[in-house]
């Protein structure tokens, strides 16, 4: 039985009208995964809703401003003291140039057809290369449509 708690994390993919989406290289700020290349995001704090973390996060680590246009999907994995559920949504740039945090060293605008040769956290990768597919292949509607509401 696992007894670990699980916690809520969250990713944005920014694309812009290129077809292609940001990635942040991790820093040596960082415990885990240095050099490894991740859409922004992070954890949601406590009494924090997903779309408010989403935006903090993406502000925080890459300065830019965002509004979220859909779902990219949602993977979960372990870390060492956590089960982690990750979010991803798909947003759209409103404005700002990349200004990164102490968290990241680099940053890059990455074809999605491009993403198998990045560095990827290995966590999300698995994760990653299949969204990246289906944008590939067409089956993720283009960013910038709004969401249907339910």
């Amino acid at each position: 039985m696992n007894t670990k708690p699980y916690g809520l994390a969250v990713k944005a993919v920014i694309c812009d009208g290129a077809g292609r989406c940001l990635l942040l290289r991790r820093s040596a700020y960082n415990k885990n995964f240095v050099g490894c290349w991740e859409w922004p995001g992070g954890k949601v704090d406590q009494g924090e809703d997903f779309a408010t973390a989403v935006h903090r996060e993406v502000a925080e680590e890459a300065g830019l401003t965002i509004a979220l246009t859909g779902l990219a999907g949602a993977t979960s994995f372990e870390m060492p003291k956590i089960n982690v559920v990750l979010l991803c949504m798909e947003a759209r740039l409103v404005s700002g140039p990349v200004t990164l945090s102490e968290e990241h060293d680099a940053f890059a605008w990455v074809p999605f057809a491009a993403l198998g040769q990045q560095e990827l956290v290995e966590h999300t990768r698995a994760f990653v290369l299949e969204y990246a597919a289906r944008r590939v292949q067409g089956l993720v509607p283009e960013v910038g449509v709004e969401p249907t509401r339910l």
